[in-house]
């Protein structure tokens, strides 16, 4: 079953009725150069990973291992996940103005949502994501699909049954996914190394 929790938008929001202008491009090399270069050397141990769709740029990067003191006391074992979160949510907080200013730089850029997150060891947690409305239009045998979703309490509307079944597909087909993307990736290196227009 999806989750529950409403997704808030990362950086600022554009103005109700305004659409984004599809020419814009975002090649995804570019993007990754951008935040490398724009973001403070010492935020993350390498190099942030960034992900980039039609609205949205997530960043999300590496944060330091806390140091934790070794102990022979079993009793008194020091849990490396609270300490995870606690630097997590730290790097939230001591860097929302700065990131926000990025964000704020990367949309006038590209004309994108910027969300991010930070992952510290086995923890992966994004600060922020766009929920962006997706319209389409579907025949009878795909509405009921979505309606026997509702019906059996998997979902509350259409939409959210259409989330779960993205969802689904992401994790069912996901090398399925990943090697469309990897040939998308090679197509646009590609097409930048063709001709420029003149």
């Amino acid at each position: 079953m999806p989750p529950r929790g409403s997704r808030r938008r990362g950086g600022p929001r554009r103005p109700r009725g305004v659409e984004r202008d599809a020419s814009v491009e975002a090649p995804h090399k570019e993007v990754e150069a951008w935040f490398a270069g724009r973001l403070p050397d010492d935020w993350f141990v390498e190099p942030p990973t960034v992900q980039i769709d039609r609205d949205e740029i997530v960043v999300i990067g590496e944060l330091a291992e806390p140091q934790l003191k070794a102990t022979d006391d079993a009793d008194d074992t020091v849990d490396p996940e609270v300490a995870r979160s606690a630097r997590i949510s730290g790097f939230r907080e001591d860097t929302r103005d700065q990131r926000m200013r990025v964000a704020e730089e990367a949309q006038a850029r590209w004309d994108r949502i910027v969300s991010w997150g930070a992952s510290c060891g086995e923890r992966h947690e994004v600060f922020t994501n766009a929920n962006v409305p997706v319209m389409t239009r579907l025949r009878i045998d795909e509405r009921q699909i979505l309606d026997t979703l509702i019906d059996a309490g998997v979902a509350r509307s259409r939409s959210e049954a259409l989330s779960w079944c993205v969802e689904l597909v992401g994790k069912n087909e996901s090398d399925w996914i990943g090697k469309l993307r990897d040939a998308m990736t090679t197509v646009e290196e590609v097409r930048s190394e063709g001709p420029a227009s003149g």
